[in-house]
């Protein structure tokens, strides 16, 4: 199987890419770095982390990265990052496209793929507005209340799952100093989120605390000098977060800080009803933290109290994540008891198996 798959990068992360990747001068360099330092590698399939011959990965909105391949195949003027990625697509002759970033590259898109692509699938688990993904083969996501809204709009679309970076074993066997760590975004789209992480910061006088907030532009102004003179208020994050909250972590770097942290905190934005098992959660238990959620229908390995532990309001986060700790050696065996069961539930293998069935299943273009 000949597969393309495209991925895309935060806006936030693009700093740390750019500082990692200054001495990359081909694209081929560019991307080893981008793979090597894992952002996102619960999404990617088993051949391209391997560096299979007959794979082909990209993140066609890093502008550096596709011109850097314009450029070496000689492609005149400045063409648009739409034509590189067609281009590419067309040079490797694709057999199979997999985009996890179909909402830039959607239905239109896929009209103009070239006719040796047969198969074409993406990943969306999130509502996306007006996003008109039908022309794709399947709709592949982990939410099914977000996949039933995909076949509400005519999409044909399968669970799917993320799978466990085989990296992650190099992480999480010594000694875990921080208590609770929580990285993600805080925005009006996390209200429950918002309220749980309120009530957990409120331990960092006693406990060892880290907060790494992906926040907004508005929020980094009003909560600077000149923008507190503004009327930002409702941008402003609580002071109690606001005193803990550090940079977000990315890649490496995040998982150096799960394997370092007793309990990875997480919390479902609210977007996807009751259903639960968002990629934080594949990563806080591959690190072999204790992940502690918010109740919810998570998928098959992340059972309540067997291998990880859920709070059913905000209010009762700091209830669980106290008793927690203070019971701390049997929590850490429920930890390795899930960080054990998510290896075994969602290898790369198994990812990829599924996939190629997956693709055996579904109409050619």
């Amino acid at each position: 199987m000949r597969l393309f798959q495209n991925s895309g990068l935060y806006p936030s992360y693009l700093p740390r890419l750019n500082q990692l990747a200054a001495k990359a001068s081909t694209f081929a360099a560019r991307r080893d770095v981008f793979l090597h330092d894992r952002f996102g590698a619960a999404h990617f399939l088993e051949p391209v982390l391997d560096g299979a011959p007959e794979a082909f990965f990209t993140n066609a909105d890093d502008e550096v990265l596709q011109r850097q391949w314009a450029r070496e195949q000689g492609m005149q003027g400045t063409p648009t990052l739409e034509a590189i990625l067609l281009a590419q697509i067309e040079h490797h002759r694709t057999e199979v496209f997999y985009n996890l970033d179909p909402v830039r590259y959607p239905t239109a898109f896929v009209a103009k793929l070239p006719g040796c692509v047969k198969k074409t699938l993406c990943w969306r688990a999130a509502p996306s507005g007006n996003a008109d993904l039908t022309a794709y083969g399947a709709v592949l996501g982990n939410f099914p209340s977000i996949l039933e809204a995909w076949r509400s709009k005519g999409c044909r679309a399968e669970l799917f799952f993320p799978a466990i970076d085989p990296v992650m074993e190099q992480y999480g066997h010594g000694e875990r100093p921080i208590d609770v760590a929580f990285v993600g975004g805080y925005s009006r789209h996390h209200s429950a989120r918002g309220r749980t992480l309120e009530q957990v910061a409120a331990l960092a006088a006693d406990r060892n605390i880290v907060f790494c907030l992906d926040a907004s532009r508005l929020t980094r102004l009003a909560e600077s000098a000149p923008g507190r003179l503004l009327p930002l208020g409702k941008h402003r994050r609580p002071d109690v977060i606001a005193r803990i909250a550090r940079l977000p972590l990315f890649g490496r770097d995040l998982y150096e800080l799960f394997g370092s942290a007793k309990i990875v905190l997480n919390g479902a934005i609210d977007m996807a009803g009751n259903d639960r098992g968002n990629m934080r959660c594949f990563e806080a238990m591959g690190c072999g933290s204790l992940l502690v959620s918010d109740a919810g229908n998570y998928p098959e390995a992340m059972q309540d109290g067997v291998t990880m532990r859920t709070y059913d309001v905000p209010e009762r986060a700091v209830e669980a994540i106290s008793s927690s700790l203070q019971d701390w050696p049997h929590w850490a065996e429920t930890a390795a008891t899930g960080r054990a069961r998510v290896q075994q539930t969602y290898s790369k293998a198994s990812q990829w198996a599924q996939f190629i069935d997956l693709v055996a299943r579904i109409e050619p273009c």
